[in-house]
């Protein structure tokens, strides 16, 4: 796919010079196979992402700034405090030290983000904001890191970060830093839909009764029917908290979708279509049904289909 069709054609970030699309995760599938003894768990996820997502672009400016616009602009946290603090200006500061360190000048920066995805949704939206902030930062500053180096930033800010850096058709293992390309996996039209609930990584995993489960296994090329024969084990106890999660997988399946499940932690949920128009024709029904809630058409990342 031409990555100059990826990019919004207005607003105001679409607009600027130096800008990188925080494009939205979807996990195709997510096994759930141990739990490390420092508490973290290991996965296994066929990953890969979409052509819409957040938008940042960065301008020189006398001094720091950061501005967010866009629908869900309302939920991003306003400094860069660990934890629950905004992962964009964690990455600045972050990649702004680990370049001091090496003797590498940066200058003040304007950071404008687009927030066009919903948070806390389980399509990356916080990771893929920050992953996107370290390579326009990387590129605004005509600075370069070794690639184990970036990936310790990456992996610092979250486990999701390093494949939201890559951004293409993945197989990810251990908590997210064991990245392999999937080469075969074809570009999908999907819909994606979401009831505008958050959902806590955290819960869901305390509420996950087996955490050994199979692995994925060996794949078959042609990918919708291997893909229907997998899972997310993040999905029951997700639709246990958020029941709505029912409703929107059913709501999306019965526009004609091939497959649904449900993407990383929640709530977002995906339905695999046979084409672009009949995603975007679902996403029209689905916005009359439920005006409220987030639906969008997407196609991802992968080879010509």
């Amino acid at each position: 796919m031409p990555i100059d069709n990826m990019f919004p054609e207005n607003g105001p970030a679409g607009e600027a010079g130096l800008f990188e699309l925080a494009p939205a995760k979807i996990n195709l599938a997510l096994h759930v196979t141990g739990q490390r003894a420092d508490g973290y768990h290991l996965l296994e996820s066929i990953v890969t992402f979409a052509d819409r997502g957040d938008v940042l672009s960065f301008a020189a400016a006398e001094a720091d700034d950061f501005i967010v616009s866009g629908r869900f602009a309302h939920f991003v946290p306003a400094d860069a405090a660990e934890g629950d603090g905004n992962l964009v200006l964690q990455a600045r500061d972050l990649l702004r030290r680990t370049l001091a360190d090496r003797g590498i000048a940066t200058t003040p920066v304007a950071i404008h983000l687009e927030k066009n995805l919903p948070v806390a949704a389980g399509i990356g939206g916080g990771s893929a904001d920050a992953a996107a902030t370290l390579r326009g930062l990387l590129r605004f500053w005509d600075a370069n890191l070794l690639e184990p180096e970036l990936i310790a930033l990456c992996l610092f800010l979250g486990a999701d970060v390093p494949m939201c850096l890559k951004g293409e058709a993945l197989m990810a293992r251990g908590i997210g830093e064991e990245l392999a390309t999937l080469p075969t996996l074809p570009s999908l039209p999907l819909v994606l839909g979401n009831p505008l609930i958050g959902v806590s990584t955290p819960d869901i995993f305390r509420r996950l009764l087996r955490k050994d489960n199979p692995s994925i296994g060996a794949r078959d090329d042609d990918w919708v029917p291997f893909l229907k024969t997998l899972r997310n084990d993040l999905e029951p106890p997700a639709r246990s908290l958020v029941r709505e999660i029912d409703q929107i997988s059913n709501m999306i399946g019965a526009e004609g979708a091939m497959l649904t499940r449900m993407s990383g932690s929640g709530a977002t949920c995906f339905g695999i279509f046979p084409s672009l128009e009949t995603a975007q024709k679902a996403v029209d029904s689905l916005n009359e049904q439920k005006p409220d809630w987030y639906f969008q058409a997407v196609q991802t990342i992968g080879t010509e289909p």
